[in-house]
């Protein structure tokens, strides 16, 4: 920084100081509004770590859910071997059985229609929710609405069940056309090893998810980090402006109130050569004690802005 000429008018020069005296006020209060802005950040951030947990627990809930699910499933097909040695040994009564079987053929397809809306939904919330951390609200509102319909999927799937076992008790008493039994049976076999494949998916795909949130709370904390450096930095500044104004305070106002002073006592003895001649000394000294001090000043400045920068690298 360049230094700048000085003026030989102590009125000049006392115009100067004062003027750097304000705009170091100025600079405390902009430190004063960026303390309550890092504030309000931190205020911020800790909302959004707290909203993180909550979805992480819930995403976890989903986990268990569906390891439910996967659980029953297995217990489903258990249940298809027995029923195929069951129909092994039955042969009757097909037509009726494949009415029903139509009509469950349907009911099944709406389901796995549902479904598939279902797992498109959730691909976009969660790439929506990749992208958005300010709308947790609205997304954990949609979770409580897709957890019900969930729940609703849940119920038909027990009234399915209880449907399946009255068919066992009816398909008993039937021993007819097996082979097109045994066929339908495959295809049906064929569609829960899909809906198994899908939930392999879904899980793969939470896998994913978990390890974003992980990235972005990496990112939380070396945003945190960042900040504390900056507010330690901001701490030493402001601990250096305090002690720029004491100095200005007990340095500054003793050679201006001499120079006032003086420049008084000048109109006073101004035919009186001698006494105006010592009068005029004494300025020098204080306008000198004045100007020592500016330097000073500048170097602590200078120094101040050099240590600040080393901590923000």
């Amino acid at each position: 920084m360049p230094k700048k000429a000085k003026p030989n008018d102590p009125i000049t020069y006392s115009k100067e100081f004062f003027l750097q005296k304000e705009e170091i006020e100025k600079r405390a209060a902009e430190l004063v509004i960026a303390n309550n802005e890092l504030a309000f950040q931190n205020g911020e951030k800790e909302k959004r770590a707290a909203e993180l947990i909550i979805a992480n627990k819930e995403l976890a809930f989903q986990n268990k859910e569906k390891e439910k699910r996967a659980e029953e499933l297995v217990i489903a097909n258990k249940e298809l071997v027995i029923q195929n040695d069951e129909k092994a040994k039955r042969a009757a009564e097909l037509i009726v059985a494949n009415k029903e079987l139509i009509f469950q053929n349907g009911e099944k397809g709406k389901r796995a229609a549902e479904l598939i809306i279902a797992n498109k939904e959730l691909i976009f919330q969660n790439g929506e929710k990749s992208k958005r951390a300010a709308e947790l609200v609205l997304a954990n509102k949609e979770l409580v609405f897709q957890n019900e319909e969930k729940g609703k999927r849940a119920a038909e799937l027990i009234i399915a069940n209880k449907e399946l076992a009255f068919q066992n008790n009816e398909k008993e008493k039937r021993a007819a056309e097996l082979i097109i039994a045994n066929k339908e049976l495959v295809f049906q076999n064929g569609e829960k090893e899909k809906r198994a494949a899908e939930l392999i998916i879904a899980n793969k795909e939470l896998v994913f998810q978990n390890d974003e949130k992980e990235k972005r709370a990496e990112e939380l904390s070396v945003a945190y980090t960042k900040i504390k450096k900056a507010e330690e930095v901001l701490k030493e500044y402001i601990k250096g402006l305090e002690q720029m104004m004491f100095m200005t305070h007990h340095k500054v106002r003793q050679p201006v109130a001499n120079i006032l002073g003086l420049s008084h006592m000048l109109e006073q003895y101004i035919k009186a050569p001698v006494t105006l001649k010592k009068l005029v000394g004494y300025m020098e000294i204080s306008a000198k004690d004045l100007d020592t001090f500016t330097k000073e000043l500048t170097v602590f400045i200078g120094a101040l802005e050099k240590k600040g920068k080393k901590k923000t690298l």
